[in-house]
């Protein structure tokens, strides 16, 4: 049955409209009011409207009826209407009125009508499921962007809700073994009873999605955490009679918990689809979560477990030294001769003793060295020094040595006049351990230490110290160490520099040592912003080489920051390193103004150009970000006063605080 709203006050109109549609229900009506309330209550699915009306104004009525769902039909009679009305209208019939025409152009509109509420639902239903879809993909970016699973939990429930619109949900994860947790998101406050059941049926659904549960949950360690949307009223057992949906988060056979909603709209075949979609969506985040927490969790106790080998070292070995060093004493006064005559074989077994003591306290200095260097904890006190007097220390200390097995030492200085930044006692630590190696694998021949100045394009080396030195520009002083001794095969030259690692042959059996010396010379290298690595050849002989940057503005500057960076960690203090950029030559102008850059900044700065960028870069002891705010707008005040000066220019700062970057740009 087709229902119509007749809008006239003319009553032949009317009994016209209802003979010839007897059969439907014809609602007739000319009070504005009542037409709109018809319109929003008994949904006709036909207007028809009276050109002639004159009780009414068409043109705000029309325009009003356009926005239902219905169609329009004018009858146009004496009266012109303006296109106002006429737009508004979607059917004209003319009077005198032809009834079979009234009939097929009624049949016509209804089928219009019919196709037009067809297509409204369908674009409804499209319009819904490109939501959806577009609720998917957004939650399924959040997803793979986070690995703390109470985030991925909030990111898929509300997901879900904004997706599926649900009246109540309820999740169940677990924190820890010992802490299951259910979490309740609600459109209004739940019941204490209502609460109880949905504790009771969590649990239930637990024991019964697992043949063996890893755990035994029980109400009363299920902690609840509830998010309520409104308190207007409250949720009692009815909502349990909501349709309802469950899904359990799983990966393969690794469960992480369930989630369950209620709606009381029936669910479709493509609400499901979404839902079980998103709770799929969140496994695998979860997963790599949960492996995450398992790596920090290892990697926590690696770094307990070495600082606790390291602490161990550390005491050991000075434990160990204090008796080894009243024994060599001990063993120095007896070969004196001031503890009385020694026979021969005595005397030859006491200086056993002592070369032994010497040799173990050897080790004992290479352990806490290495101890040290991994805690951070080594001093170093860098200054601009030539090379050539250490190594030729190095060299006098060492020739004794090298004469008892028939070796000598020489050293062929490149003749260039170039200074570097470096701690000379962990040179001639470095030094010290590369000649004694050399002497100690090589049965005839010479040492021989040179030195040369290279551009860190020059250098060669085995791909396998590649990662070492492809990070170094510019010149440094290169020092080399060759020896004619046993060599090292080419696929042992990566672990040279191991840890507690000897090339196996029957010479380093014999010799022995702690495998520490060129793991320590590597890490003070590094120190240095240098790189040490050797070439070998076997039962030819091996050269070992190390480079140091030669001292230049940015050297010193790198080296004085480690110093400082050192002071700070071992007074508990901060050291802020700041940035100032500029497009012109303005930071170097701010460099000469006396009221802004006082002399601390500038014995701890540095200049570099590249282009048109200039850098300034200072070194603030006790700095922090204060400090640094400070100075950044002591220089935007000074710029802004003197613009004739320095004129305009784009100024970007930067300041590292205690290994925190923080980026500010003006």
């Amino acid at each position: 049955m087709t229902k119509f709203l007749l809008i006239s006050e003319d009553r032949g109109k009317e009994e016209f409209v209802k003979k010839v549609f007897s059969s439907d229900e014809v609602i007739a009506c000319t009070d504005e009011t009542m037409i709109f309330d018809v319109l929003k209550v008994e949904e006709p699915d036909i207007v028809i409207i009276d050109g002639d009306i004159t009780v009414l104004d068409l043109k705000p009525l029309c325009r009003k009826i356009k926005s239902f769902p219905v169609i329009t039909i004018l009858i146009v009679g004496e009266k012109d209407h303006n296109k106002d009305v006429t737009h508004n209208i979607n059917l004209f019939i003319r009077t005198p009125i032809d009834e079979k025409l009234f009939v097929a152009t009624v049949d016509s509109s209804l089928r219009t009508r019919q196709s037009l509420l067809k297509m409204t639902k369908s674009n409804q239903e499209l319009a819904a499921s490109l939501y959806q879809l577009n609720v998917l993909y957004n939650t399924s970016s959040q997803l793979a962007g986070s690995l703390d699973k109470d985030k991925l939990i909030k990111i898929m429930i509300e997901g879900i809700e904004k997706s599926l619109n649900f009246e109540l949900s309820c999740t169940l994860i677990f924190r820890s073994e010992r802490e299951p947790v259910l979490i309740i998101n609600s459109l209004y406050k739940i019941s204490d009873r209502l609460l109880e059941a949905l504790k009771l049926r969590a649990i239930l659904s637990y024991k019964s999605l697992l043949s063996d549960p890893p755990f035994d949950i029980k109400i009363g360690n299920l902690k609840i955490e509830k998010d309520i949307k409104h308190n207007i009223q409250e949720y009692d057992f009815s909502v349990l009679r909501y349709d309802n949906m469950f899904a359990p988060i799983m990966l393969n056979d690794e469960f992480f918990g369930f989630t369950e909603i209620y709606r009381e709209k029936s669910f479709s075949t493509e609400d499901a689809t979404v839902f079980q979609t998103l709770v799929r969506q969140v496994a695998i985040p979860l997963q790599s979560a949960s492996f995450t927490e398992e790596l920090k969790a290892t990697n926590r106790k690696l770094q307990k477990l070495e600082r606790l080998k390291s602490e161990f070292i550390s005491i050991v070995s000075h434990e160990l030294r204090t008796p080894l060093t009243a024994i060599k004493n001990a063993m120095d006064i007896i070969l004196s001769g001031k503890a009385g005559d020694m026979t021969e074989n005595i005397e030859k077994f006491v200086s056993m003793g002592k070369r032994n003591a010497i040799r173990l306290s050897g080790i004992i200095n290479d352990l806490l060295d290495i101890s040290k260097i991994e805690a951070g904890k080594m001093d170093f006190k860098f200054e601009l020094m030539h090379v050539e007097p250490v190594i030729e220390y190095v060299k006098n200390n060492l020739t004794e040595v090298a004469k008892e097995k028939g070796l000598s030492i020489k050293f062929t200085p490149s003749g260039d006049d170039v200074e570097v930044y470096a701690d000379s006692n962990r040179l001639e630590q470095v030094l010290t351990n590369l000649v004694s190696n050399a002497i100690k694998f090589t049965p005839e021949g010479d040492i021989e230490i040179s030195t040369k100045v290279i551009n860190a394009r020059e250098l060669q080396y085995d791909h396998c110290f590649e990662e070492d030195i492809k990070k170094l520009q510019g010149n440094y002083l290169q020092v080399c160490v060759a020896d004619h001794g046993i060599g090292i095969e080419r696929k042992d030259l990566n672990h040279v520099f191991d840890k507690f690692a000897q090339i196996e042959n029957s010479l380093s059996r014999k010799v022995g040592g702690s495998g520490l010396g060129l793991p320590i010379a590597r890490q003070l290298m590094e120190a240095h912003n240098g790189a040490i690595w050797c070439d070998s050849e076997i039962n030819k002989g091996s050269k070992f080489y190390f480079v140091i940057p030669i001292a230049n503005d940015k050297s010193n500057f790198i080296m004085i920051r480690k110093q400082l960076a050192q002071k700070a960690r071992s007074n508990g203090s901060t050291l802020a390193v700041i940035k100032i950029k500029s497009t012109n030559e303005t930071i170097e102008k701010l460099l000469r103004e006396n009221n802004l850059l006082n002399k601390t900044y500038m014995a701890n700065s540095l200049i570099e150009k590249e282009g048109m960028m200039t850098t300034l870069s200072l070194i603030l002891m006790d700095g922090d970000k204060p400090s640094a705010e400070f100075l950044k707008k002591k220089i935007d005040s000074v710029i802004e006063q003197n613009k004739d000066l320095y004129g305009d220019c784009d100024i970007m700062y930067s300041y590292e605080i205690e290994g925190e970057i923080h980026e500010r740009e003006q």
